[in-house]
């Protein structure tokens, strides 16, 4: 099957300025988290080789989210400038790679990505792999949709499938909205039902599924427990929404300006130059024969229908 790399570009950057110690050019430009975004786009394409990829970022509009619940995410600490700095940068690599960028006011990236997985599912042996460090995102894992994690800084990775998903959770990939609808998300401030926590809102779903089915045979349940849910049931449903990652947003994959192709290896060498980014460099020797092997590839496919 072909493959299609969708990047979460904001939950990268942000798992790269705190994963990476902070460093600086010799002009003073902070660019930690340019190096962690880079390092991380050179693995992918080098371990994953995708026909595909494309890059999806938060927009400065407030969400949907926002808008129905004004305390959404108000207990994160906001970015240091220093992060927010190095976003133009990362911008600026990406379109050296002539790689496309999806946004939509309104919405979230993992919003975005999620419509755009749903999207590719409909197309016949392309498999979607999304990067990104958001948990979340393990609620589009499906047959054909798999997420790639990052961890140990850049150096490695995890891909949850939905085998992996139910390791960690007890429960399938489309339940993740349940359980946070339950137990609630600190990070999101997200509230859920109060005295639910993860034991207990596991054990619900694995025996009835769902948080409305939950619901529909809240008599079953007794003790504090019951009265629990009764107590918070619209807190319950409010929160599986917020939770749910939307996947018809207004957006349209557009596999054809997603193909990976040759890049402009000078303007890319500038950019990691200028960035003084020595290790960079050295790998883009790889990325050089990839790249014309799949241009290469491509042509001789469009050769084949004339």
């Amino acid at each position: 099957m072909k493959k299609l790399i969708l990047i979460d570009g904001n939950a990268i950057i942000h798992r790269a300025f705190h994963a990476i110690p902070p460093f600086k050019t010799s002009k003073g430009e902070l660019v930690n988290a340019v190096y962690g975004f880079g390092s991380m786009l050179l693995n992918i394409l080098n371990n994953e080789k995708p026909e595909y990829i494309a890059v999806s970022f938060d927009t400065k509009a407030k969400t949907f989210r926002h808008e129905e619940y004004d305390d959404y995410k108000a207990t994160r600490t906001k970015a240091p400038d220093e992060l927010y700095s190095q976003i133009p940068r990362i911008y600026e690599l990406v379109k050296i790679f002539e790689m496309p960028i999806y946004t939509m006011d309104g919405f979230e990236a993992d919003d975005v990505l999620g419509t755009l997985a749903t999207q590719a599912e409909k197309t016949e042996d392309l498999k979607t792999l999304i990067a990104t460090g958001d948990h979340d995102a393990l609620q589009l894992v499906s047959e054909k949709t798999n997420v790639l994690m990052p961890f140990k800084g850049f150096s490695e990775s995890v891909i949850f499938d939905t085998q992996k998903v139910f390791s960690k959770y007890g429960l399938s990939p489309t339940q993740i909205p349940d359980l946070k609808g339950l137990q609630g998300d600190s990070s999101d401030n997200i509230k859920g039902v109060k005295g639910v926590g993860a034991k207990t809102a596991t054990f619900l779903l694995q025996k009835y599924g769902s948080v409305e089915n939950i619901y529909e045979h809240l008599n079953e349940i007794t003790g504090k427990v019951h009265d629990n849910l009764d107590a918070d049931k619209e807190n319950a449903f409010f929160s599986k929404r917020l939770a749910t990652i939307v996947t018809d947003v207004d957006v349209t994959l557009n596999l054809k300006s997603c193909q990976t192709h040759t890049y402009d290896h000078e303007k890319v060498l500038n950019f990691f130059q200028e960035m003084e980014f020595k290790s960079l460099i050295r790998k883009l020797q790889n990325f050089d024969h990839y790249y014309s092997k799949m241009q290469n590839e491509n042509e001789e496919k469009q050769a084949s229908l004339f």
